[in-house]
């Protein structure tokens, strides 16, 4: 499957979660919901999947976690905040660009229009 059909896909599993759990619940619930969904889609998920970072040949350890891995080649992290600030935004393309993927989904679950939640963001498409 390619990036843009595994987005089609999760999208879909957003706007199902969206629409039966709504707005203003923690993260860990949006994401084992969400887990749940992309499973049913018969997706392959890892969660809180950790990786190490590498400054100038020095391994630095656990650096972060993603929130989602989606079939290894889509990054979902996920949000029940009331506003995106820029630093959300950056922080997903800091990880596509450490961990090489190309696609990452930014969610934002706590908003009256889960359209305008959903942001995709690419790494050197």
């Amino acid at each position: 499957m390619t990036e843009n059909e595994i987005s089609f896909k999760i999208r879909g599993c957003i706007y199902t979660v969206y629409k039966a759990l709504g707005p203003g619940l923690y993260e860990s619930v949006y994401e084992k919901a969400l887990i749940t969904e992309l499973s049913k889609q018969g997706l392959n998920v890892r969660s809180q999947v950790p990786i190490t970072a590498v400054y100038e040949g020095v391994d630095l350890g656990e650096a972060f976690r993603l929130d989602l891995l989606i079939e290894d080649k889509v990054i979902v992290e996920i949000k029940s905040i009331e506003t995106l600030l820029p630093v959300h935004h950056k922080q997903l393309i800091t990880y596509l660009r450490l961990t090489e993927l190309k696609l990452g989904i930014l969610v934002n679950f706590n908003t009256a229009d889960i359209n305008q939640g959903i942001i995709r963001k690419v790494n050197n498409l």
